[in-house]
């Protein structure tokens, strides 16, 4: 293993970066990385320009919308903090800039550095894309022993959710909303890990970006399950903002909803993320589907909505 400094600017990073044992070397994370819990100590690096504590799901995408709309980057690098981590290493991304800071803004900010470190930047657009990026992350820190055990492993559990629906009849049409207000439906990984857990997604493509759509659309794809997921929440927090949606009783007229086959899940932690718990999301989102042959979901990470 290389003796190195690492600065993670997005979750996942900070998640793959633990699970090859390195969190000794880790010296700088964004404000989000919150798991596991050791990363909470850590340096923080990056910030959003944006305080969405308190804000509503309308609020949050109307600011950021907003900052977008006039050219504003919604993350910020601490420099001072940057510079005194000293990386050898910074892990970022470039898929999103609504999850993470800008890859122009990273590139300008190592940049300015005494010494520039390298810059590893992960953009998953499946599972497997996800698995092969701790593997890339292994390869520059010398972890590539770890990396393939932890890859591996996490491809087992995988396959073992395969045989798990392969010969089940049913084969759900599941709605993964990933915003309520406006409705976003999950893209990228999401559509996969919905086929890998025994059911089609309704409304989303595997590896197509995420998209904005009407309710009505939703209604018209008549899911046979509804998973709401909103972008970073965990279920308390996402059934708030369900409770307070103005036209909730529409959602609520949907026959997933009127038949129990609901579900709010904890996306923070296991969907929105592109870490290596996506397979503990694929593992829940099979037993939401198939119940009768995967046990009930954890209730610490999934609950009914609408019933």
């Amino acid at each position: 293993m290389i003796a190195m400094r690492i600065c993670s600017f997005l979750p996942s990073a900070t998640e793959i970066v633990y699970l090859l044992g390195l969190g000794d070397s880790l010296h700088g994370v964004s404000h989000e990385c919150d798991f596991p819990a050791g990363a909470r100590s850590k340096r923080v690096v990056v910030r959003s320009r944006v305080d969405m504590d308190g804000m509503s799901g309308a609020e949050i995408d109307a600011a950021v919308t907003d900052m977008m709309m006039r050219g504003e980057n919604i993350y910020a690098v601490d420099e001072d903090a940057l510079a005194s981590a000293q990386p050898d290493l910074v892990i970022t991304q470039q898929l999103c800039e609504v999850c993470a800071v800008s890859f122009e803004d990273v590139q300008d900010a190592v940049a300015r550095l005494d010494t520039p470190p390298e810059v590893l930047s992960l953009d998953p657009h499946s599972v497997d894309d996800v698995i092969s990026d701790i593997l890339r992350v292994g390869r520059h820190t010398g972890a590539e022993s770890a990396a393939h055990v932890a890859a591996f492993n996490l491809r087992s559990r995988l396959n073992g959710v395969k045989r798990a629906v392969s010969g089940l009849p049913d084969r759900p049409r599941v709605a993964c909303v990933e915003w309520m207000s406006p409705v976003i439906v999950a893209g990228h990984w999401v559509p996969e890990m919905v086929e890998i857990a025994g059911g089609a997604d309704a409304l989303a493509e595997p590896g197509a970006p995420s998209v904005r759509v009407e309710f009505e659309q939703v209604a018209e794809a008549e899911p046979d399950v509804v998973i709401l997921m909103p972008c970073g929440m965990d279920v308390a927090q996402a059934r708030a903002e369900f409770d307070a949606l103005p036209d909730r009783e529409r959602w609520e007229s949907l026959d997933a909803f009127k038949n129990g086959r609901a579900w709010i899940v904890n996306s923070g932690a296991l969907f929105s993320r592109s870490g290596p718990r996506l397979v503990d999301g694929v593992e829940l989102m099979a037993s939401i589907l198939h119940p009768e042959a995967l046990g009930a979901p954890d209730a610490t990470y999934a609950a009914q909505v609408g019933i």
